[in-house]
Protein backbone atom coordinates (compact mmCIF):
# COMPACT_ATOMS: atom_id res chain seq x y z
CA UNK A 1 0.00 0.00 0.00
CA UNK A 2 0.99 3.60 -0.78
CA UNK A 3 2.05 6.26 2.50
CA UNK A 4 -1.03 8.33 3.27
CA UNK A 5 -0.47 12.10 1.45
CA UNK A 6 1.76 14.33 2.73
CA UNK A 7 -1.26 16.94 3.26
CA UNK A 8 -2.47 14.31 5.80
CA UNK A 9 0.95 15.00 8.16
CA UNK A 10 0.40 18.35 7.25
CA UNK A 11 -3.21 17.93 9.03
CA UNK A 12 -1.89 16.40 12.48
CA UNK A 13 0.73 19.06 12.33
CA UNK A 14 -1.38 21.77 12.73
CA UNK A 15 -3.73 19.62 15.12
CA UNK A 16 -0.92 20.23 17.63
CA UNK A 17 -0.04 23.94 16.74
CA UNK A 18 -1.71 24.70 19.94
CA UNK A 19 0.59 22.89 21.85
CA UNK A 20 3.54 24.16 20.31
CA UNK A 21 2.98 27.63 21.57
CA UNK A 22 3.49 26.09 24.95
CA UNK A 23 6.75 26.57 26.94
CA UNK A 24 9.68 24.32 26.85
CA UNK A 25 8.95 22.56 30.04
CA UNK A 26 5.64 21.15 27.81
CA UNK A 27 8.78 19.65 24.78
CA UNK A 28 8.99 16.35 25.88
CA UNK A 29 5.26 15.67 25.94
CA UNK A 30 5.01 17.39 22.81
CA UNK A 31 7.87 15.40 20.67
CA UNK A 32 6.18 12.40 22.51
CA UNK A 33 2.93 12.82 20.73
CA UNK A 34 4.06 14.00 17.43
CA UNK A 35 6.66 11.37 16.82
CA UNK A 36 3.78 9.02 17.70
CA UNK A 37 1.48 10.55 15.38
CA UNK A 38 4.08 10.81 12.31
CA UNK A 39 4.71 7.13 12.87
CA UNK A 40 1.32 5.68 12.98
CA UNK A 41 0.41 7.96 9.41
CA UNK A 42 3.66 6.95 7.65
CA UNK A 43 3.80 3.28 8.77
CA UNK A 44 2.46 0.52 6.13
CA UNK A 45 -0.48 -1.56 7.25
CA UNK A 46 -2.47 -4.10 5.31
CA UNK A 47 -6.14 -3.29 5.68
CA UNK A 48 -7.04 0.19 6.84
CA UNK A 49 -7.20 0.31 10.75
CA UNK A 50 -9.80 2.95 11.69
CA UNK A 51 -7.61 5.60 13.89
CA UNK A 52 -7.62 5.59 17.60
CA UNK A 53 -8.67 8.81 19.50
CA UNK A 54 -6.03 11.37 20.13
CA UNK A 55 -5.56 12.38 23.56
CA UNK A 56 -5.19 16.44 23.57
CA UNK A 57 -1.64 17.42 25.01
CA UNK A 58 -2.96 18.53 29.17
CA UNK A 59 -0.90 22.14 28.98
CA UNK A 60 -1.89 25.63 29.72
CA UNK A 61 -2.68 28.01 26.50
CA UNK A 62 -2.16 31.91 27.58
CA UNK A 63 -3.93 32.54 24.19
CA UNK A 64 -4.08 31.67 20.86
CA UNK A 65 -1.07 32.83 18.65
CA UNK A 66 -1.67 35.36 16.09
CA UNK A 67 0.14 35.57 13.09
CA UNK A 68 0.22 38.94 11.29
CA UNK A 69 -0.61 39.46 7.88
CA UNK A 70 1.99 40.45 5.17
CA UNK A 71 1.30 43.90 3.94
CA UNK A 72 1.68 43.84 0.20
CA UNK A 73 2.75 47.37 0.00
CA UNK A 74 5.97 46.71 2.03
CA UNK A 75 7.26 43.98 0.04
CA UNK A 76 10.01 44.88 -2.26
CA UNK A 77 11.52 41.51 -2.51
CA UNK A 78 10.76 37.92 -0.68
CA UNK A 79 13.58 38.70 2.38
CA UNK A 80 11.24 41.56 2.94
CA UNK A 81 8.89 38.66 4.50
CA UNK A 82 11.70 37.94 6.76
CA UNK A 83 12.03 41.07 7.85
CA UNK A 84 9.05 41.77 8.49
CA UNK A 85 8.04 38.22 10.86
CA UNK A 86 10.84 38.88 12.31
CA UNK A 87 10.01 42.06 13.85
CA UNK A 88 6.79 41.34 14.66
CA UNK A 89 7.80 38.13 16.62
CA UNK A 90 9.45 37.64 19.67
CA UNK A 91 11.68 40.85 21.74
CA UNK A 92 12.82 42.79 18.60
CA UNK A 93 16.33 43.27 17.72
CA UNK A 94 19.17 41.92 19.17
CA UNK A 95 21.05 45.26 20.12
CA UNK A 96 25.03 44.51 20.85
CA UNK A 97 26.30 41.13 23.10
CA UNK A 98 25.30 42.64 26.62
CA UNK A 99 21.26 42.85 24.86
CA UNK A 100 22.23 39.14 23.78
CA UNK A 101 23.12 37.92 26.75
CA UNK A 102 20.38 39.46 29.15
CA UNK A 103 17.99 37.67 26.35
CA UNK A 104 19.64 34.40 27.65
CA UNK A 105 19.12 35.40 31.07
CA UNK A 106 15.88 35.87 30.90
CA UNK A 107 14.91 32.96 28.31
CA UNK A 108 13.83 34.54 26.02
CA UNK A 109 16.31 33.12 23.90
CA UNK A 110 16.85 29.38 24.23
CA UNK A 111 19.87 26.78 23.25
CA UNK A 112 19.80 24.70 20.26
CA UNK A 113 22.17 21.62 19.57
CA UNK A 114 21.13 18.67 18.59
CA UNK A 115 17.58 17.10 18.66
CA UNK A 116 15.09 14.30 16.70
CA UNK A 117 16.01 14.61 13.11
CA UNK A 118 18.43 17.66 13.21
CA UNK A 119 21.70 18.87 14.90
CA UNK A 120 23.69 22.16 14.97
CA UNK A 121 27.26 22.08 13.20
CA UNK A 122 30.12 24.00 15.31
CA UNK A 123 29.25 28.11 14.82
CA UNK A 124 31.78 31.09 13.97
CA UNK A 125 29.68 33.76 12.83
CA UNK A 126 26.15 32.89 15.12
CA UNK A 127 24.90 31.64 18.42
CA UNK A 128 22.41 28.86 18.53
CA UNK A 129 20.06 30.15 20.60
CA UNK A 130 16.33 31.14 19.22
CA UNK A 131 13.50 32.16 20.79
CA UNK A 132 11.37 29.28 22.60
CA UNK A 133 8.62 29.15 20.07
CA UNK A 134 11.28 28.94 17.14
CA UNK A 135 12.61 26.27 18.82
CA UNK A 136 8.86 24.02 19.11
CA UNK A 137 8.88 24.84 15.49
CA UNK A 138 12.15 23.52 14.55
CA UNK A 139 11.71 20.70 16.84
CA UNK A 140 8.52 19.94 14.32
CA UNK A 141 10.58 20.08 11.59
CA UNK A 142 13.25 17.62 13.01
CA UNK A 143 10.49 15.24 13.60
CA UNK A 144 9.14 15.22 10.10
CA UNK A 145 12.11 14.80 8.49
CA UNK A 146 13.11 11.89 10.20
CA UNK A 147 9.81 10.44 10.05
CA UNK A 148 9.64 10.90 5.92
CA UNK A 149 13.35 9.63 5.89
CA UNK A 150 14.56 6.46 6.86
CA UNK A 151 15.38 6.25 10.75
CA UNK A 152 17.62 7.97 12.33
CA UNK A 153 18.10 10.40 9.09
CA UNK A 154 18.41 13.99 10.60
CA UNK A 155 19.51 17.50 8.59
CA UNK A 156 21.83 20.03 9.76
CA UNK A 157 21.88 23.69 10.97
CA UNK A 158 24.82 26.00 9.46
CA UNK A 159 23.70 28.74 10.80
CA UNK A 160 21.25 30.61 13.94
CA UNK A 161 21.20 33.67 15.76
CA UNK A 162 23.46 36.78 14.97
CA UNK A 163 24.33 39.86 16.86
CA UNK A 164 24.46 43.03 14.71
CA UNK A 165 28.74 42.98 15.25
CA UNK A 166 28.51 38.94 13.99
CA UNK A 167 26.20 40.35 10.92
CA UNK A 168 29.04 42.78 9.87
CA UNK A 169 32.27 40.93 10.58
CA UNK A 170 30.30 38.11 8.06
CA UNK A 171 29.73 40.47 5.48
CA UNK A 172 33.48 41.41 5.16
CA UNK A 173 33.99 37.56 4.76
CA UNK A 174 30.95 36.72 3.08
CA UNK A 175 29.70 39.01 0.10
CA UNK A 176 26.28 37.28 -0.26
CA UNK A 177 25.29 37.80 3.34
CA UNK A 178 23.03 40.83 3.95
CA UNK A 179 23.75 44.03 4.20
CA UNK A 180 22.52 46.10 7.49
CA UNK A 181 19.92 44.42 9.70
CA UNK A 182 19.52 40.40 9.39
CA UNK A 183 16.15 38.57 10.02
CA UNK A 184 19.37 35.92 12.01
CA UNK A 185 19.06 38.86 14.19
CA UNK A 186 15.87 38.71 15.96
CA UNK A 187 16.47 35.06 17.23
CA UNK A 188 13.77 33.42 15.23
CA UNK A 189 15.65 32.49 11.66
CA UNK A 190 17.90 29.82 11.30
CA UNK A 191 19.93 28.17 8.07
CA UNK A 192 19.56 24.43 7.03
CA UNK A 193 21.69 23.00 4.58
CA UNK A 194 20.59 20.97 1.54
CA UNK A 195 24.22 19.01 1.22
CA UNK A 196 24.83 18.35 5.14
CA UNK A 197 22.68 14.92 6.08
CA UNK A 198 23.68 12.69 8.95
CA UNK A 199 26.80 14.73 9.73
CA UNK A 200 28.31 14.25 6.66
CA UNK A 201 28.83 17.00 3.39
CA UNK A 202 27.66 15.58 0.43
CA UNK A 203 24.41 15.53 -2.03
CA UNK A 204 21.73 13.45 -1.87
CA UNK A 205 18.72 14.54 -3.97
CA UNK A 206 16.50 12.43 -2.10
CA UNK A 207 16.62 13.48 1.29
CA UNK A 208 16.43 17.29 -0.36
CA UNK A 209 13.41 17.16 -1.93
CA UNK A 210 11.89 15.47 1.07
CA UNK A 211 13.42 18.46 3.29
CA UNK A 212 11.94 21.52 0.35
CA UNK A 213 8.58 19.59 0.49
CA UNK A 214 8.08 19.59 4.14
CA UNK A 215 9.12 23.11 4.35
CA UNK A 216 6.75 23.67 1.56
CA UNK A 217 3.95 22.51 3.74
CA UNK A 218 4.84 24.53 7.14
CA UNK A 219 5.18 27.71 5.12
CA UNK A 220 1.73 26.78 4.11
CA UNK A 221 0.48 26.70 7.28
CA UNK A 222 2.06 29.89 8.27
CA UNK A 223 4.60 28.62 9.96
CA UNK A 224 7.56 29.65 8.53
CA UNK A 225 9.23 31.51 5.47
CA UNK A 226 11.88 30.17 3.71
CA UNK A 227 14.45 31.03 0.81
CA UNK A 228 16.33 28.33 -1.12
CA UNK A 229 20.04 30.65 -0.75
CA UNK A 230 21.92 28.22 -4.11
CA UNK A 231 25.37 30.19 -3.03
CA UNK A 232 25.41 28.82 0.45
CA UNK A 233 23.55 25.63 -0.46
CA UNK A 234 20.85 25.79 2.08
CA UNK A 235 17.53 27.55 3.03
CA UNK A 236 16.99 30.46 5.38
CA UNK A 237 13.92 29.43 7.57
CA UNK A 238 12.08 32.46 9.28
CA UNK A 239 9.85 31.32 12.03
CA UNK A 240 6.81 33.55 12.16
Amino acid sequence: MKRPPFIQITAFVVLFSAGAWATQAYMPELKKQLKETYSTLTSVTEAPVKPEKIQPIEIEVPMPRVVPPIPKNLITKEYDKHLYAAEHNGFGLIEDNNHFKNLIEEEKLVLVDKGTGYEVMPLTHSHPYITPYSKVILEELGIAFQTLTDGDSYFTITSVTRTPEQQSSLRKRNRNATSGVSSHSYGVSFDISYIRFNGKKSWNGKKQRKLETILKEFEKEDKIFFIKERKQSCYHVTVR
